[in-house]
């Protein structure tokens, strides 16, 4: 599996027309996301064959996404011969009769009975000599190649769309990074100041901790109200982000994987405020973090 330079979006469309010795055709390959590389035929009868070839090809070009391939083939205008289906027609004739039996309705007429559906159907193409066909096949071939050059395009197109989208949302995370970081309630001092008035508290009670119990609550409050290691993943995740949007390539599985650690370090930055600046902040962090998100379930 190849994979190109740039950021590839999942969302795509391209059509590709093609003509050989009297017959038209138009191939329509549309892509939406998925977890995987998933692809569906509609092809008419008589070329199931090049589904083998679609499925051998698609994976060459693409790393992911849900695939719909139709295939509209015009053959050659010229009388369509028919017959009839001697089984439906037996079928039906016994129905009929079965009917005049029971019921004083007016006969079928010979039109009605040839137009009920299966009665009448057309016969096989003529035979013609294996070169030709194998000549227009070679030609619908590569107008299906030609339609997944421009998909691929096409995603390539959307893929920048996307990065640039992408940039500025990771900017957002930067910015909700910086106002946390120079947030009072995340500074050192502040944190401190904080134990000393809720070390005032349980001193200044009627029943005095213990040492021992005063040393427990010193290293619980800091263990909760300290967010710095939260933050430090932050700009670590950021980097990551920025590294991977700049390699390109099938990034989307790494993306969102990213995204849930972005998640995860908002979640307990939370978690461990007690000051209103800060938790606020966190919320508007998370906000930037599924904005992200949302641009990433786009990415192959």
């Amino acid at each position: 599996m190849a994979e190109s330079a740039g950021v590839n979006s999942m969302t795509g469309f391209a059509r590709s027309e093609g003509g050989e010795n009297g017959y038209r055709w138009t191939w329509e390959v549309k892509s939406v996301n998925s977890r995987n590389l998933d692809l569906r035929f509609r092809l008419p009868p008589g070329y199931d064959d090049l589904e083998a070839h679609g499925r051998g090809e698609a994976p060459k070009r693409f790393a992911r996404g849900n695939f719909s391939v139709h295939l509209n083939l015009q053959r050659p205008e010229r009388s369509q011969a028919v017959r009839v289906n001697e089984d439906v027609l037996s079928q039906m004739l016994e129905l009929v009769d079965g009917l005049k039996r029971r019921t004083t309705a007016s006969p079928i007429q010979l039109e009605n009975l040839l137009s009920l559906p299966g009665v009448l159907e057309p016969m096989a193409e003529e035979d013609e000599p294996e070169e030709t066909r194998n000549k227009r096949v070679a030609a619908l071939i590569a107008s299906f190649e030609d339609a997944l050059t421009r998909l691929a395009a096409a995603r390539a197109e959307e893929g920048t769309r996307l990065r640039a989208i992408m940039e500025e949302r990771l900017a957002e995370i930067e910015t909700q990074y910086a106002s946390a970081e120079s947030c009072a309630g995340a500074r050192p001092e502040a944190l401190h100041q904080r134990l000393r008035e809720q070390l005032e508290e349980l001193l200044g009670g009627d029943k005095p901790v213990s040492e021992d119990r005063l040393a427990q609550e010193i290293a619980v409050l800091a263990t909760r109200g300290d967010v710095r290691e939260e933050l430090d993943r932050l700009v670590a995740h950021i980097a990551s982000a920025r590294e991977l949007i700049g390699d390109g390539g099938a990034i989307g599985r790494r993306l969102d994987f990213l995204c849930q650690e972005f998640n995860r370090e908002a979640n307990t930055l939370c978690s461990k405020s007690s000051d209103m600046e800060l938790t606020r902040i966190g919320l508007d962090l998370k906000a930037a973090i599924e904005r992200l998100r949302e641009q990433v379930q786009n990415v192959e």
